[in-house]
């Protein structure tokens, strides 16, 4: 069943906001490969002109990825998520997101297309900070692949 063409545009409530911390960070460089001390020690941070450590920039994906659940989950559009794929990702930055903010996330249908037999959805999630600042927006492409036929 294709999915609502009427959802694109169709923003969600922004997230409760979410503290980045620096084991957060270290961890999620550490399982990513980044070895810059930027991402894991403050001082080499401050060094570089940040207030501290800031995160890789995919970091911010498992923060918009959880968000967009809003919108996976809406019994409404009717994705069946058993059959979604990631298929593409990019960021837009700001500014990087660093140890101690607190981010939240505003999800929106981007658009929403049908090829193939297959959904294509695409959710943007523009990411602020506690202060209403601008960090990051993200753009995430699911692919609801067809139904096998019997």
């Amino acid at each position: 069943m294709a999915l609502d063409q009427s959802f694109v545009g169709r923003t969600y409530p922004p997230t409760a906001p979410y503290e980045v911390g620096r084991e957060k960070i270290r961890e999620f460089a550490e399982a990513v490969g980044e070895t810059s001390p930027v991402f894991t020690d403050p001082e080499a941070a401050k060094a570089y002109g940040y207030s501290d450590v800031i995160a890789p920039p995919t970091f911010v994906f498992s923060i918009t990825f959880r968000a967009a659940g809003q919108v996976i989950e809406d019994p409404q559009l009717g994705l069946d998520y058993s059959r979604v794929v990631h298929g593409d990702q990019k960021f837009a930055y700001r500014r990087p997101v660093r140890a101690g903010d607190r981010l939240t996330v505003t999800s929106t249908i981007e658009a929403i297309k049908s090829l193939a037999g297959n959904d294509i959805l695409d959710i943007r999630g523009e990411v602020h900070d506690e202060a209403g600042e601008h960090v990051v927006t993200a753009w995430t492409k699911l692919v609801a692949r067809a139904a096998e036929e019997a």
